[in-house]
């Protein structure tokens, strides 16, 4: 009998769906699971039918709880090959070129915060809670606490990390942990109706745009809006800008190619 992959993938209506498969371990990841997300990010990025991803874990008890920590027992003290490739991991989703979508239910903890904020939306059940909970068992939330602090301000989210207190849904959303809270009975509804509505824009429109945006995060106001000035340009010459704009002038639904 084989272990059950511990990452499962669909694509359905130009969605791509990596799922978490580890429920009876509250979604924890392991490096297989590490190396599985690389897997499916690759043939993501290069399958034009994939306008959108969506990360979401098994059941409805835990979005993902960080790493496995049986499994970080077991590398004989070297743990440095699986940080780097979760590291790499988070990375990539930062600056993934299509848009990303986390759906949570349950707890979403540890690393599985940090999958969590490197998406580009999270909608989230509002009964979910959240957490830093490294610095409970002597550890501390390192890689995540360059997401960390792209998303909250600095002094909450020192508080976060140094406490490991849990975070109720109403207050990660306050803080701009979460997109948006819905109940439980209808957040996969919601997720996938903001997926269908990703899927129909322009493909090349949100790469070249998220790309922009990712190039002047650390750039002063100046040089930013020179290089967003920049970006747009190119954007306008697209095949799909062209269409766009037809479309509208023609009051119908535009049929974007990703050109």
């Amino acid at each position: 009998m084989t272990d059950a992959p511990h990452l499962l993938y669909t694509l359905t209506d130009a969605v791509a769906c990596i799922t978490i498969n580890r429920e009876a371990r509250k979604n924890a990841l392991s490096p297989e699971a590490i190396a599985l997300f690389h897997d499916h990010l690759d043939a993501v990025e290069t399958d034009a039918s994939v306008r959108c991803v969506l990360i979401r874990g098994a059941g409805s008890r835990a979005f993902c709880t960080g790493a496995d920590l049986g499994s970080a027992i077991k590398t004989d003290g070297d743990a440095l090959p699986t940080a780097l490739a979760y590291a790499r991991l988070l990375h990539r989703l930062h600056t993934f070129p299509k848009p990303t979508v986390a759906m949570v239910q349950g707890y979403c903890l540890a690393g599985g915060m940090g999958l969590m904020l490197a998406c580009d939306m999270v909608l989230a059940d509002d009964k979910s809670r959240f957490g830093t909970p490294e610095v409970n068992v002597g550890l501390f939330p390192m890689m995540i606490g360059a997401l960390i602090f792209r998303n909250v301000p600095r002094k909450k989210a020192m508080e976060m990390i140094l406490t490991g207190r849990m975070i109720e849904a109403a207050d990660a959303l306050a803080m701009g942990l979460v997109t948006a809270l819905h109940p439980a009975e209808t957040l996969e509804t919601e997720t996938r109706d903001l997926l269908s509505l990703l899927a129909g824009k322009s493909p090349i429109g949100l790469r070249l745009g998220k790309e922009a945006f990712a190039s002047v995060e650390a750039l002063p106001f100046d040089k930013a809006v020179d290089s967003l000035a920049q970006a747009l340009t190119r954007v306008i010459a697209t095949q799909d800008a062209a269409e766009g704009l037809k479309a509208f002038m023609e009051k119908r639904t535009p049929e974007f190619t990703g050109t």
